[in-house]
């Protein structure tokens, strides 16, 4: 068995019933959606049984999404399969945080309640959107972003796929741009800008929770999507600046398999960063882990190596 990363996932796999079997097969995983539940009650229903829409609102998302992420790693640390390095994709970044033991569950929760309100008020302060561009690399992606108004480069994903927000009128001549380049645009069903200055606001208010917050040095090797590197320095900053700044997952990545990783497990709903990361690297190992039968696949796996 070689060496063990755990990514955490982004916004957008949410779905209803997310969660559910994994908090019945794992106590580790139930104590997580106690203590969430303690905090804002209902998180764990609204996880099972909510709606498509209920879930998509970015308040919801993040909080949920966190829950259900962190439920799934304590569920492997349970069974005995443990990270050697971290990483999380935008609010993933804040659970693969807490995780790694940097801040408590209570506060890395409390954390992405308001990170969620605050983008979701960013986002409906501006006509803004995303869209997902394909084919094309990333310095041509740059170069058609800078010929629109207020229209950036925020996700960058994994070869010949770039993620972009912007103003939508911005972002209709640009899918037209991207076309003429011999590229695609994909529109994304999101309720705004994000990692983009549109989110400036939301990152001037979670400065100030920030700000009476305590983050110790991570146990576990973390990165940092604002940087791509392993968290150092200032902590605040960085999660800060992650908001309003790209995602930087390729460069993270590529730097955690230079370092020797070569087994990725994604833990939290969907396969979207199994699929990135197999097109960064398809030499590696992926997996995800998002209710109980892909919990003990996984365990089987790890099993069999040992």
């Amino acid at each position: 068995m070689g060496q063990i990363a755990f990514v955490f996932s982004g916004q957008g796999a949410q779905y209803s019933g997310m969660g559910q079997s994994l908090s019945h097969a794992s106590p580790a995983a139930h104590a997580v959606f106690e203590a969430v539940d303690a905090i804002r009650p209902g998180t764990s229903q609204q996880c099972f049984t909510g709606s498509k829409e209920d879930l998509s609102i970015t308040s919801n998302t993040q909080p949920c999404m966190f829950a259900v992420e962190l439920a799934a790693a304590r569920a492997l640390e349970e069974a005995g399969i443990l990270p050697v390095r971290v990483a999380g994709f935008s609010l993933g970044e804040i659970a693969a945080l807490t995780y790694s033991g940097a801040v408590s569950l209570e506060d890395g929760f409390r954390l992405v309640c308001r990170r969620g309100e605050f983008m979701q008020q960013a986002a409906e302060a501006a006509d803004t959107g995303m869209i997902a561009v394909l084919k094309l690399d990333n310095e041509t992606v740059e170069a058609l972003c800078s010929q629109q108004p207020e229209v950036y480069p925020v996700n960058y994903n994994c070869p010949g796929q770039v993620t972009v927000a912007g103003l939508k009128s911005s972002l209709a001549a640009l899918k037209d741009a991207v076309k003429a380049a011999g590229g695609r645009a994909v529109p994304l069903a999101v309720s705004g800008g994000f990692h983009s200055p549109f989110m400036e606001p939301a990152a001037r208010q979670l400065e100030q929770v920030l700000s009476g917050m305590e983050i110790a040095a991570p146990r576990i090797p973390l990165y940092s999507n604002y940087t791509a590197k392993l968290y150092a320095g200032d902590y605040r900053m960085l999660l800060r600046q992650q908001v309003c700044h790209p995602v930087r997952w390729q460069a993270i990545v590529e730097d955690m398999i230079r370092q020797g990783i070569d087994t990725f497990i994604e833990v939290g709903p969907g396969k979207t960063l199994c699929g990135l990361i197999a097109k960064i690297d398809p030499a590696v190992r992926v997996w995800n882990v998002e209710n109980a039968e892909s919990l003990q696949a996984v365990i089987n796996e790890v099993k069999s190596e040992c």
